[in-house]
């Protein structure tokens, strides 16, 4: 790929490894279902939805020169996805995230993303050496980033003079991750994309309504909060105004990756004009197909 991306998506891009069952699921279940492996990774989910809406993100993240990492980043470039910003480490395996999903949605699931994290800054180095940006000619365009970065690096974005005039767009990993957005708040810088739990977290608090918890992430120094809570209602707040809209009611068939088709649908929705609240009703839509087993569109 020769044009210049539309968007940067920084974060993990590694293999999912998804069990489903189509029954209701406890502790130590032991049921008949569906094991796949497929692309994965927040910030990969993220760009692959941005790709299907017509966008040319540009992937910044770690990925081992091990075959699992060629085959990845092979599967990457035939999404449309720029991969040579990738940082490839000889020493590091690629990343892997596990989940199983029955019935009743999400059971458990761990991320392995210690690759990620060992890089560290040296998947922004596009940003400094002149390739997409650097200090004195920032990027300027938008960025997704994704929690599966460390607290320590997300504080060094939020404060980078190479990412000054960029358009940050953030979101958690996971519920567990979601204290690491706590740089972007003390910042006053970027969008966050949360679910209620994480909001919550955010706030130190617990939330009945996403439009509450929207307004309260905005008062802890969120330049602007999007708050989603499953089929309820959704929020999308600033400093000045809180707006929120009903998902589609629709049969739920998979649970993981529909935040991350909600804060793509969302970015690409933006990306073309929509207003506001077009944008959330949009982006709702988008997750909901997503969530019904449908593809986005």
């Amino acid at each position: 790929m020769t044009d210049t991306p539309d968007i940067l998506c920084i974060g993990s891009v590694l293999w999912d490894v998804i069990g489903r069952a189509p029954s209701h699921m406890e502790k130590g279940a032991d049921v008949p279902g569906r094991i796949i492996r497929l692309p994965g990774g927040v910030a990969l989910n993220i760009a692959m939805t941005l790709a299907r809406f017509g966008m040319r993100p540009a992937l910044l993240s770690a990925v081992g020169r091990d075959p699992e990492g060629e085959e990845l980043l092979a599967q990457c470039r035939g999404f449309g996805l720029e991969t040579v910003h990738v940082y490839r480490s000889e020493d590091l395996p690629t990343d892997r995230y596990m989940a199983v999903e029955g019935a009743n949605g999400l059971i458990a699931a761990i991320a392995d993303a210690h690759s990620l994290e060992a890089a560290g800054a040296k998947i922004l180095r596009p940003l400094r050496s002149g390739a997409l940006g650097e200090k004195d000619a920032p990027y300027a365009g938008p960025i997704a980033i994704d929690g599966n970065l460390t607290e320590r690096l997300l504080e060094e974005i939020a404060h980078d003079p190479s990412l000054a005039a960029a358009d940050l767009r953030i979101a958690p990993a996971s519920p567990g991750k979601a204290e690491r957005l706590l740089p972007f708040l003390r910042a006053g810088r970027g969008t966050l994309y949360v679910n209620l739990e994480e909001a919550g977290i955010l706030c130190q608090t617990r939330f009945d309504r996403a439009e509450d918890a929207a307004r309260m992430l905005c008062e802890r120094g969120a330049a602007r909060a999007l708050v989603t809570d499953g089929s309820n209602m959704a929020a999308d707040a600033t400093s000045e105004e809180c707006i929120t809209a009903d998902p589609p009611r629709v049969l739920v068939t998979r649970v993981t990756g529909a935040g991350d088709t909600f804060m793509a649908a969302h970015i690409a929705t933006e990306a073309r004009g929509a207003a506001r609240a077009d944008a959330l009703t949009r982006a709702l839509a988008a997750a909901a197909q997503y969530v019904s087993g449908e593809t986005p569109s």
